[in-house]
């Protein structure tokens, strides 16, 4: 720590060269300026360990310094609370949040070998941050994984909240024994939001459970003005596929098994995994109408592909779709995705979210998608022509507790390939 110093009524009270040695008086409004990475919830901590909690507290970030402005006045300081999960729901989607922190993804997961927990801080009843923390055992049952799915749900600039929800994530994930934390914070890539987790003891993962770049195709405007946005090409095989015969529809409950037996389909063809038909069964059940639609496309009575969507406030996104080998020439998965949106739109969406191509700068993607068809390479060909960008989170972090358990883990993470999601 570089020396930093107090004020009172503008004049020096201390200097000092860390946290423990500052000064502080109660009583009249004083700042406090120490330099350190802005915004760091650090300083939230040293204004509490110095002041208590007889003052008001308030930071003010710029690009190099953390200004705490000191007053008195009742103190609610930010605590855990318990939430009903209607309530984190309606939270979650007022801040524009992320679907996979609601409730109801946290309930799909439960059924599927996680624990889940709502992890959230607030003062006065009122939420001010919080998250979905989903727990998994590993073998043995000797530590576990705490992940938060794209999340936190916070407004990264809030010092103070950071500051009590990472001391309240901490806290959830020991309780379980987990090895370690993983975020995956639904907020894009930059150098900023990269030194802030970094400065919280989190480093970059190199096992992602979440594809981080994806292509968003915006929404807006009339129907015209999203199919113009599209590649020529794109919007053509769109029309094709109505001028021969295919037909989509909104599918019910009883379409899942003509979706699973794609899924089915395309996970041999393409020889990655799929989820079980009781998990598509319970997405379904969670999320229709309101929060997800199934869509089938069909042609002369026979199903040739199945999209299954997701929306939460302005937000969509293709999660999970699969096709047959039969009449390809028909374009079915085109104007399937094109109904996708059109629901999209109708639920009140802004953009729809295509949902995972190859972790590569814009221009690697141009310049090899055409060479390549592994991992998500053959999606990009297909994704890149429906008029969206190219945009990327940032990405999955890792805070560790127990270490030699974290590097077991990620040894059995890279012999299975992939991330424990």
């Amino acid at each position: 720590m570089v020396p930093g110093a107090v004020r009172f009524r503008g004049s020096l009270v201390a200097e000092a060269t860390s946290y423990s040695r500052y000064v502080a008086h109660a009583g009249d409004t004083m700042a406090a300026r120490a330099r350190v990475p802005s915004p760091n919830a650090r300083v939230f901590s040293f204004a509490r360990m110095v002041c208590g909690d007889l003052l008001r507290v308030t930071i003010t970030n710029t690009p190099h310094t953390a200004i705490i402005e000191i007053s008195q006045g009742d103190v609610m300081p930010l605590e855990r609370m318990a939430v009903e999960r209607a309530a984190w729901d309606d939270f979650v989607e007022a801040r524009g949040g992320h679907i996979l922190q609601t409730s109801r993804w946290g309930a799909l997961k439960r059924d599927f070998g996680w624990q889940d927990e709502i992890i959230a801080i607030g003062d006065g009843g009122a939420i001010r941050a919080g998250a979905l923390l989903l727990v998994r055992w590993l073998p043995l049952g000797v530590a576990s994984v705490a992940y938060v799915p794209r999340g936190p749900v916070i407004d990264w600039a809030d010092g103070e909240a950071v500051g009590a929800l990472m001391g309240a994530l901490d806290a959830a994930a020991k309780a379980h024994r987990a090895a370690f934390l993983k975020v995956e914070p639904d907020v894009p890539d930059g150098e900023a939001i990269r030194k802030q987790i970094a400065a919280l003891g989190f480093h970059p993962s190199p096992q992602t459970v979440q594809p981080p770049r994806t292509i968003v195709v915006p929404l807006e405007g009339s129907e015209d003005d999203v199919l113009m946005r599209m590649s020529q090409s794109t919007r053509r095989k769109v029309r094709v596929a109505g001028r021969k015969g295919v037909e989509v529809r909104r599918g019910g409950a009883d379409a899942l098994e003509s979706f699973n037996a794609l899924t089915r389909a395309t996970g041999s063809r393409n020889d990655f995994g799929v989820h079980s038909a009781a998990y598509y069964r319970r997405a379904y059940e969670l999320f229709a109408p309101e929060h997800a639609a199934l869509l089938m496309a069909s042609y002369d009575g026979r199903d040739l592909a199945g999209l299954f969507a997701f929306s939460e406030g302005p937000h969509a996104w293709y999660f999970y779709g699969a096709s047959s080998d039969e009449e390809r020439n028909r374009m079915p998965t085109y104007l399937l995705q094109w109904e996708a949106m059109r629901w999209a739109r109708e639920q009140g969406c802004t953009e729809y979210d295509l949902w995972g191509i190859p972790d590569e700068d814009e221009a690697v993607l141009e310049a090899q998608f055409q060479d390549r068809a592994d991992g998500l390479w053959g999606v990009y060909g297909f994704k890149r022509g429906f008029g969206g960008e190219v945009v990327r989170s940032v990405g999955a972090w890792d805070r560790v507790y127990r270490p030699l358990m974290y590097r077991a883990y990620r040894v059995l993470m890279a012999r299975r390939g992939q991330a424990d999601g």
